[in-house]
């Protein structure tokens, strides 16, 4: 998985434990484009302070996700929603019986509103 998309999905599980500063630097940076001196412009500080602190904010998320897999467990979670969403299709092709098909139609649609 690239790095930025790491970080950025990092931060949508553990964003809210960071300073609102990372937080929101860490969203400029990764998530709106913004470079670190047009953060550092339109907050009045350094880049070099910018890049300290967003550097910070993802030492953190990185530490919360080793000790909490909130993502790993996440990620996990929907590959496993897809497979199963994968052979109740199957089964739902195999199968003419139209109580199956219904009751399959159901837990379809239920998984895909978890995912």
């Amino acid at each position: 998985m690239d790095e930025k998309v790491k970080i950025s999905m990092l931060l949508e599980f553990y964003g809210k434990l960071l300073t609102k500063k990372q937080a929101q630097f860490i969203e400029d940076y990764y998530n709106n484009d913004l470079s670190l001196s047009e953060i550092a412009e339109n907050e009045n500080i350094t880049r070099q302070a910018v890049r300290d602190i967003i550097k910070k904010g993802e030492k953190k998320l990185f530490e919360y996700e080793e000790k909490l897999e909130v993502m790993k467990r996440t990620l996990n979670q929907e590959k496993r929603i897809a497979k199963a969403l994968s052979e109740l299709t199957k089964i739902q092709k195999d199968y003419s019986d139209k109580q199956i098909a219904i009751v399959l139609e159901n837990v379809k649609k239920e998984l895909h509103y978890i995912v």
